[in-house]
């Protein structure tokens, strides 16, 4: 199985927005970054099938433009959200292994299966990082069985609306 674990865009500062936080967007540069990760995912190996979210619109926001240009709905799963009992979150993305899956998540999330790894023997370099907008690419040969794991840092090259 493969696994795409995004780390959602840029979005506005938490303690500025007005709103519930489960509400916050992307800022500019975070669709920018949205459209970027869907052509960077879309150009993988295998392509994601599969696109879940935690609820946070920031997250969806992140996956629209690949669910657009693959043409494949994005599930909405709170095993995803913010402050989510990690060990749930893996359980739940690994039984889902029959096809390749992108879930746009949270940093303490992505942090949490990133430590689930390392405990595992997956070497995830010397510096592990899960920026805003980055993905890790996680190979699984079953649900508790990781085999490799790298870090793809957020995409650079500005893209375009009309890309």
């Amino acid at each position: 199985m493969r696994l795409y674990l995004v780390r959602h865009g840029k979005a506005g500062d938490r303690y500025e927005f007005p709103g519930d936080d489960l509400e916050r967007p992307l800022t500019g540069a975070g669709r920018r970054q949205a459209r970027a990760i869907a052509l960077q995912l879309s150009a993988c190996d295998p392509v994601p099938a599969v696109l879940l979210t935690s609820p946070a619109a920031r997250c969806r926001e992140t996956l629209e433009p690949l669910s657009t240009r693959l043409g494949v709905a994005i599930e909405t799963h709170r095993f995803l959200e913010e402050g989510a009992d990690v060990a749930v979150a893996i359980e739940r993305l690994a039984a889902r292994s029959e096809q390749a899956v992108a879930a746009c998540s949270h940093g303490d999330v992505i942090w949490g299966v990133l430590e689930w790894l390392a405990r595992a023997g997956v070497d995830l370099g010397e510096r592990p990082d899960v920026q805003k907008a980055a993905t890790w690419a996680i190979d699984l040969a079953g649900p508790d069985i990781p085999l490799r794991a790298e870090y793809l840092p957020p995409p650079d090259r500005p893209v375009r609306a009309s890309d």
